[in-house]
């Protein structure tokens, strides 16, 4: 399956100045496949190393930092010669080698021509225990989940995502239903690449919805390994967030996830979450000033899923409801059209999303988004009904910031000035155009 992603893998590939490169991401979003395609497609040979259950590699990297006896290490471990520019080294699974990720800083240093990959959880590569990370000497990209364009390639229809990309909307609109149909698809099996192939593939609902749960149940197994005495409220976290999406203020309230808990209950449960990947928290801005992160308020926030195919599964909604009787735009109270939003933002390099609520006031704006140095307010409507009172008030209060006002809804486009209105299936490539 193709991914956007791999065009960056070939501009980190073709810099003289490359280091060696951590591709970070939750697990099972498709992390190994897409470096070994790559090592197959762009270089004259790949060596893949998994180091889970390896001992003959973890004794190799357990004597000591000495590059070049590593790598004819590797060479004996794996039959192959391994000449720079020529090979590309994938070391999997790299936070089950014990200084496997401090070794890069070597590699950075003593073999820089030769290219380096490595991949591995979230929080196995960011939190060593005894260990420190190398900054400075690797360069770093994040997978996620498939989106939306990524979906219809996989299932085909590269001639959909062309016509997105060239965003002609004489042409896009009158195809409006064929994408809401398309989109409507993807609710259901979102992004995680396993499910994607089986429905690509023509498995059943069923199957696709398994393969969820599956995901699912191994993220709570990691749960277990790896939170330590905070398991109970990781899963506490985690269990409440598709209740927090179907409230009608998303705003996420501790007392809800467990009565009378205060923040500092939960603050490292939801602090692991989001180390791993699996959540995204997206927090209230307390006034509209640039640069936004300086007025973040971190005690408000909302939460997030990863990939609205899980959210889906996590909330046992029915794939009738959401494929069949086409309601997944309105079930949950929009609770899946918002999360859709946000895991699109989130794979757009430069943006940062954040929300705004006006104290005693009705007044809320779904997300705002710094670009440059204008302010991007965006609406979120899962239906056609798309009154936009609150985005009006706001963009005109803050004219003097605000750059463009967007609202995302299941219309098709409209342009009118102040505001475009912009189908939910055309955000990635629309938004993706203002920050070029």
């Amino acid at each position: 399956m193709k991914r956007l992603i791999y065009s960056k893998l070939l501009e980190w590939k073709n810099r003289s100045d490359h280091k060696p490169l951590v591709l970070e991401g939750a697990r099972q979003v498709g992390k190994t496949y897409i470096l070994q395609e790559f090592g197959k497609n762009e270089f004259e040979n790949m060596v893949y190393v998994n180091c889970e259950n390896n001992d003959a590699v973890k004794q190799l990297f357990a004597v000591d930092f000495n590059i070049d006896r590593i790598l004819i290490g590797l060479e004996a471990y794996s039959l192959q010669k391994i000449v720079p520019g020529k090979t590309l080294l994938f070391l999997d699974e790299i936070q089950e080698l014990p200084g496997g990720v401090p070794s890069l800083k070597y590699f950075c240093e003593n073999v820089r021509s030769l290219h380096v990959v490595v991949a591995g959880s979230l929080l196995g590569v960011f939190n060593l225990q005894g260990q420190s990370f190398p900054v400075g000497k690797v360069d770093t990209l994040r997978l996620y989940p498939m989106t939306f364009v990524e979906f219809l390639m996989a299932r085909g229809k590269q001639q959909l995502v062309d016509v997105l990309r060239s965003l002609d909307w004489n042409i896009i609109n009158p195809l409006h239903s064929i994408f809401v149909d398309e989109l409507r698809q993807y609710y259901f099996v979102g992004g995680m690449p396993e499910a994607v192939a089986k429905y690509t593939e023509g498995a059943d609902v069923s199957r696709v919805r398994g393969i969820q749960h599956e995901i699912l149940n191994a993220y709570v197994r990691d749960f277990a390994k790896h939170a330590g005495k905070e398991t109970q409220r990781v899963r506490l976290v985690w269990d409440s967030v598709p209740e927090h999406l179907a409230r009608e203020n998303k705003k996420f309230v501790f007392g809800a996830v467990k009565s009378g808990a205060r923040a500092s209950y939960f603050d490292n449960a939801l602090q692991w979450l989001q180390d791993a990947g699996l959540i995204y928290k997206v927090e209230n801005i307390k006034q509209i000033e640039l640069p936004l992160k300086f007025f973040a308020n971190r005690d408000t926030f909302k939460v997030f899923m990863l990939d609205v195919g899980l959210l889906g599964a996590l909330a046992i909604a029915s794939p009738d409801e959401m494929l069949v009787k086409g309601n997944v735009f309105s079930i949950f109270k929009g609770a899946f059209t918002e999360n859709y939003v946000l895991t699109q933002l989130k794979t757009l390099d430069g943006i940062y999303p954040y929300y705004y609520s006006k104290p005693n006031s009705t007044l809320e704006i779904d997300f705002v988004c710094q670009m440059g140095s204008s302010i991007v307010p965006i609406e979120v409507k899962a239906e056609t009904n798309v009154r936009a009172k609150s985005l009006a008030t706001f963009a005109k209060f803050h004219s003097q910031v605000v750059r463009q006002s967007l609202r995302f809804s299941m219309q098709p486009h409209i342009d009118q000035g102040w505001m475009q209105n912009v189908p939910l299936y055309a955000i990635e490539a629309f938004v993706d155009s203002m920050i070029q």
